[in-house]
């Protein structure tokens, strides 16, 4: 599919799980947060931390380095020391095979 790749099947994400996909230029990482399914760049802008290490709790992300809170669900920074919201990228499903957009959403990040 032109546009998207495919990650794999939507059942090997259960609910409160999370991967880290590589794209062209992008380190993503994918969420499930019951049944719902987020996408969002998985460096930090405050320092390069790796997202996919850090503190996944409800629908926030906590860098490991030096503790920046995001939303998973819009890339909105929520506590410094990031300044910057995340990229966001759209996640669907399709025969339930999980497919995630190669570029981010237009407006964020």
């Amino acid at each position: 599919m032109d546009g998207w790749q495919d990650i794999g099947d939507a059942n090997l994400l259960a609910p409160g799980e999370h991967q880290v996909v590589e794209l062209p230029g992008y380190s993503v990482l994918v969420v499930n947060l019951q049944g719902e399914y987020y996408a969002v760049e998985n460096i930090c802008p405050h320092d390069g931390g790796e997202l996919g290490e850090g503190l996944i709790e409800q629908d926030t992300v906590t860098c490991p380095r030096h503790g920046a809170c995001f939303s998973l669900k819009n890339g909105e920074v929520l506590a410094p020391p990031a300044f910057e919201d995340l990229r966001c990228f759209q996640v669907r499903l399709d025969a339930g095979r999980l497919l995630l957009a190669e570029q981010p959403e237009e407006g964020w990040g």
